[in-house]
């Protein structure tokens, strides 16, 4: 995951013009780290990649999306990992979203022990 996403930030960011310098000031981190981030290098945090990925305004579905499988206990399907991943990254957002507010709707209403009684 960290080798495609560090290719991703690299083609992205020689797409936009911009220098691993350019990108490292901006982001607050030295060059020699961006390159590890860009090589893909196991020891780079996740999060450096996501600063990235926004700060070059890129999806990071190829990064939360298989997470969000991993953290299921389900296969990712590689096939996923080959396109822009925005609109299924939406809405898999979108469906979590849905799910908590779900949730949070049914713990928050009332339980009551009787139904009320049609008044006639």
């Amino acid at each position: 995951m960290k080798e495609r996403s560090g290719r991703r930030i690299e083609e992205a960011r020689k797409r936009e013009g911009i220098t691993q310098r350019e990108l490292a000031k901006a982001l607050g981190i030295g060059v020699r780290w961006l390159r590890e981030i860009e090589s893909g290098n196991p020891k780079v945090r996740l999060d450096d990649h996501l600063r990235c990925a926004y700060q070059l305004d890129i999806s990071t579905g190829h990064i939360l999306i298989p997470l969000m499988f991993a953290s299921q206990k389900m296969a990712f399907p590689r096939q996923l990992a080959a396109g822009d991943l925005r609109e299924f990254e939406r809405l898999c957002v979108e469906i979590i979203a849905k799910r908590q507010l779900e949730q949070l709707t049914a713990a928050l209403t009332p339980k009551w022990r009787t139904p009320f009684a049609a008044s006639g």
